[in-house]
């Protein structure tokens, strides 16, 4: 992971709020993976805070991307803001309603 990554990770009723900040590498993508998986099983909404992140990594980037699928079972609305949102967003599919708040 790299060393600078950090997930804080907040609810609000309903809502999980996951606040990314650091450096986005190949294991800091498992480890946002893994939060959402933990986290977002009672969630109707997913909002992924991308303003802290500095630099995005393509293995990071394509390594969240492929493996999003694990989250297919779960609430399907995921919702990006911030800076770097367009950049971490994956593309529409059907699997997510997926928005993007920059």
């Amino acid at each position: 992971m790299a060393s600078n990554f950090k997930i804080l990770v907040q609810r609000h009723s309903d809502n999980l709020h996951l606040k990314l900040a650091g450096d986005f590498d190949g294991t800091s993508a498992c480890e946002l993976l893994n939060a959402l998986k933990e986290n977002c099983d009672d969630a109707s909404k997913i909002f992924i805070h991308t303003s802290c992140l500095k630099d995005i990594y393509p293995f990071g980037l394509d390594t969240f991307h492929r493996m999003l699928y694990m989250l297919k079972n779960r609430p399907t609305h995921l919702i990006f803001t911030g800076e770097k949102a367009v950049k971490i967003a994956p593309e529409r599919n059907n699997l997510f309603n997926i928005l993007i708040m920059p």
